[in-house]
């Protein structure tokens, strides 16, 4: 799987996600990125636009009530290929995919949004569905 230089899913895989994830499910969003090291030549990192990005989306996420599950920075490859490996993962619950939908689609949002866009090198997102749990 190559992630190189994505950082938004094109039109058909948003429809696509749209069209397959069963309504009035919770969805966890994992987030896998990695960071550009400067931005746009600005002496800013990545990091510390993606660090902006985290602290204004907050307000979003709250207001359809998504939660950060788990945030973890990667500390080695074990197995794979670990050339250009992603930098954090994240772990993001919403409500339903139309929580998530509603956030990303607000106007307010999406201007935030651009210091994500910026941080990033590739910014891969996978809408999963929970199959079981062992904490049930």
């Amino acid at each position: 799987m190559l992630l190189n230089n994505q950082k938004h899913p094109t039109k058909d895989q948003f429809r696509q996600m749209v069209a397959s994830f069963p309504k009035n499910t919770p969805v966890t969003m994992v987030n896998i990125l990695r960071f550009n090291k400067s931005v746009d030549g600005s002496g800013e990192s990545g990091e510390e636009a993606y660090a902006r990005y985290g602290k204004n989306v907050l307000p979003f996420m709250k207001s359809v009530g998504a939660k950060l599950l788990w945030r973890g920075r990667l500390n080695s490859t074990l197995i794979g290929d670990s050339e250009g490996s992603p930098q954090l993962i994240l772990l993001v619950e919403y409500p339903t995919i139309d929580h998530f939908i509603k956030m990303t689609s607000d106007p307010q949002y999406v201007k935030i949004s651009e210091d994500r866009t910026v941080a990033l090198e590739y910014g891969g997102l996978w809408a999963c569905q929970e199959e079981y749990s062992l904490l049930k």
